[in-house]
């Protein structure tokens, strides 16, 4: 099984090996007031891919952040619950609440 990951892999760095030199045609990239960039086109493929990957991490991270903080106000509350001697022995029961 290794063996055919590691084919894969293989192929997979062939065929982008292949697309790169297929797009390696200096574009023009314009951009506001009048100025431009010229590049490889593989290279503004690359970098506006690395872009899209940032931003959606950035997104993933921030629900992470508010899914933890709210894990996190939760388990205060069954402490409290659980000083107050309140605690239900089933966590659906709590629900009721």
């Amino acid at each position: 099984m290794r063996y055919l990951v590691r084919l894969l892999e293989l192929l997979l760095l062939v065929l982008l090996v292949a697309v790169t030199v297929q797009n390696s045609a200096i574009v023009e990239f314009k951009l506001f007031l009048g100025y431009s960039w010229n590049a490889p086109l593989i290279l503004l493929l690359l970098v506006f891919f690395v872009a899209g990957a940032l931003v959606a991490l950035l997104a993933t991270f921030t629900y992470s952040l508010r899914v933890r903080r709210e894990l996190s106000l939760l388990k205060k509350e069954l402490r409290s619950r659980h000083a107050a001697g309140r605690v239900t022995k089933d966590p659906s029961d709590a629900l009721a609440d």
